[in-house]
């Protein structure tokens, strides 16, 4: 059975600039991850009270190719052990965007959470972006079998 690596013919590049001298280069935890591990730069230990917020920085500038995106995402473990998720998740960002890769994180627990300089907070994912061409049309060209049936309407599996 082939790994990731030999099934990937070409691997898409990605750059960084380091704007914090803290900062560390995203990194693929296993052979087989899809995110990239994000590391925070912080300089001293930074605490969340329950549904608090924060910007926390991770010190990197990201250069990309058109039409490729980066998607930030919450560590799952961050996330079951402590309530830790990002409020925009999944954060996106453009290949044109060059400012600073920042993590919106949020406590949605019921106890304070203290991130430790240099810790793993978010993934990163790059993906290929589609953009559609829109258009207004006068009606709905066909009924489905589902129809208007949203949140819930086929029921539990």
């Amino acid at each position: 059975m082939q790994t990731l690596k030999e099934k990937t013919q070409t691997k898409l590049k990605v750059q960084f600039v380091k704007i914090h001298s803290n900062a560390k280069l995203p990194t693929y935890a296993t052979e087989e991850a899809s995110g990239m591990d994000l590391v925070n730069v912080l300089e001293e230990p930074l605490t969340l009270k329950p549904l608090e917020r924060a910007k926390v920085p991770t010190g990197l500038v990201m250069v990309l190719e058109p039409g490729y995106e980066g998607q930030v995402r919450p560590r799952s473990g961050l996330a079951a052990k402590h309530g830790i998720t990002l409020t925009n998740s999944v954060g996106t960002i453009d290949s044109d965007y060059r400012g600073e890769i920042c993590c919106l994180m949020i406590n949605l627990s019921n106890e304070p959470y203290t991130f430790q300089p240099g810790e793993r907070i978010a993934q990163l994912v790059i993906a290929p972006v589609v953009q559609a061409d829109v258009e207004f049309i006068p009606e709905i060209p066909k009924e489905t079998k589902r129809g208007t049936g949203g949140f819930g309407s086929t029921g539990k599996h």
